[in-house]
């Protein structure tokens, strides 16, 4: 990150129009401040190596937003196609030229003429923002450490998790705040059966006898869009399979590995968990192979994966 003023967070895409940002406001009876009664994504946007911008999984990202609108009957209006060049106009205007993070958020609005309070979701109008600012690598390459929360991941049957809601993310910052207060930089949260399910943000993975490892979407997670980005380059490039079963606290703690994976956090070595070492307490030779492997796709140096970058500026 510079030292730079946010002069890119000038504008924002507000009620079907590019608008100053200060304008980009909800009334406190907004349906989804009053209930979680939205969906979000976090998306990235990255300098290339050529010198242009382009944005990293722009349409896996806003297919995934799609899906979690349908969870809680949120109507977008727009396809995933019509969002990324919604999103690549919104950039141009910023005129970002530096990694920047985007962040789409669909919501409920208000209650349609007519309809009684209450909690629900039919009879309420929906709303849709995008708003980005620049935001660079903030993860720690030399490793973080985590501690395995006492709060659990809720179960599918109690929230739906696959979806991106924003009222979910309560579990996560309540997980959180007991790590950093106990002088962790996350929580890696179990579910309800006692199994690893995720970190706040992030997905886990361990590298376990030689095998790489991580829950499958079974253990109540958010099946992460740089999760599967990993789990492709680990076989592409390194020859490495991915096993998907359900990882223990004991795993985590015998692990000869173990990295957390996310858009915002990226690939980010995990060097101790609940004040144990991992491994050798520093970042094991897949976990550096990996971020090196991600960095290079995500910035257009490995033409193989082009197809994953929607250009902004081109260079």
């Amino acid at each position: 990150m510079t030292g730079k003023s946010p002069a890119i967070a000038a504008l924002a895409y507000h009620d079907g129009e590019f608008v100053p940002l200060e304008r980009a406001l909800v009334p406190v009876t907004t349906q989804a401040l009053q209930y979680g009664t939205g969906v979000f994504e976090g998306i990235r946007a990255y300098v290339q190596v050529d010198g242009g911008l382009a944005i990293f999984r722009a349409h896996d990202h806003y297919r995934r937003l799609l899906r979690s609108s349908r969870t809680l009957r949120i109507e977008v209006g727009k396809s995933a196609e019509e969002l990324c060049d919604l999103t690549v106009e919104l950039l141009r205007r910023i005129e970002a030229t530096e990694d920047t993070y985007i962040r789409p958020l669909a919501y409920k609005r208000a209650l349609l003429p007519g309809e009684r309070p209450g909690v629900q979701l039919l009879g309420v109008s929906d709303a849709l923002s995008v708003n980005a600012f620049r935001m660079g690598s903030y993860t720690d390459p030399a490793g973080i450490s985590c501690s395995i929360a006492s709060w659990r991941r809720p179960a599918s049957d109690v929230l739906p998790v696959r979806a991106k809601v924003t009222g979910g993310y309560v579990n996560n910052a309540l997980a959180v705040d007991e790590a950093r207060a106990a002088g962790h930089d996350d929580a890696i949260l179990l579910n309800s059966r006692g199994h690893v399910a995720e970190a706040s943000t992030s997905n886990v993975f361990a590298v376990v006898g030689g095998r790489l490892v991580t829950p499958p979407a079974t253990a109540d997670l958010l099946e992460g869009i740089t999760r599967d980005t990993v789990v492709t380059l680990a076989a592409d490039l390194l020859d490495v399979a991915t096993d998907f079963h359900d990882l223990g606290r004991d795993d985590l703690l015998n692990a000869d590995e173990v990295f957390l994976t996310g858009t915002g956090s990226e690939i980010v070595p995990v060097t101790r968990i609940a004040g144990r070492n991992v491994g050798d307490g520093v970042p094991g030779p897949l976990t550096t192979a990996l971020m090196t492997a991600y960095q290079d796709v995500v910035r257009g140096k490995d033409r193989r994966y082009h197809h994953w970058l929607q250009a902004v500026h081109p260079a």
